[in-house]
């Protein structure tokens, strides 16, 4: 299996807001930088985001080392809660509907084939690879051309 490092972060202006993410892949020799933006979304919407783009970009069945400071993010996969929520039927423990369920689905399909190992960074802490995907973030919400996050839209209406 190939071994890739990805870093991922997401933000919004305002939360909701105009939001970005942005990742940083290696594999080897090989580097690769990915962002997006969204006219109206949420900052926990854009962590996921990132992690999901990444993933959905390798190829084949790989070891994936991602680091997040999303400890929404990791925590839900390392802490099992997303086992929970879907034992649940997309409830939390509190009988609660979970907040982004269509890209929590969208995270364990991209996950799939990998093996991959969830690890936290505290964010905005100097580390070179989360600043630098910080920086694509914000570059991507900045941007002219932010889609649409009807996920979002819809969880409104």
């Amino acid at each position: 299996m190939k071994r890739v490092i990805i870093h991922t972060d997401g933000g919004c202006k305002g939360n909701p807001g105009p939001g970005g993410f942005g990742a940083v892949m290696v594999c080897g020799k090989h580097r690769k930088e990915i962002s997006g933006g969204y006219r109206l979304t949420t900052n926990n919407r854009m962590e996921l985001r990132a992690a999901i783009a990444a993933l959905e970009l390798l190829s084949e069945p790989c070891e994936v080392e991602l680091h997040s400071d999303s400890k929404y993010l990791i925590d839900a996969i390392s802490k099992n809660w997303i086992v929970g929520w879907k034992k649940r039927g997309w409830k939390t423990a509190a009988k609660e509907d979970v907040k982004n369920q269509d890209l929590w689905l969208l995270l364990l399909a991209a996950m799939h084939g990998h093996k991959i190992d969830w690890r936290w960074v505290k964010g905005h802490a100097g580390h070179a690879e989360n600043e630098r995907c910080d920086e694509l973030a914000n570059i991507a919400v900045a941007g002219t051309s932010l889609l649409e996050d009807v996920g979002f839209q819809l969880s409104r209406s």
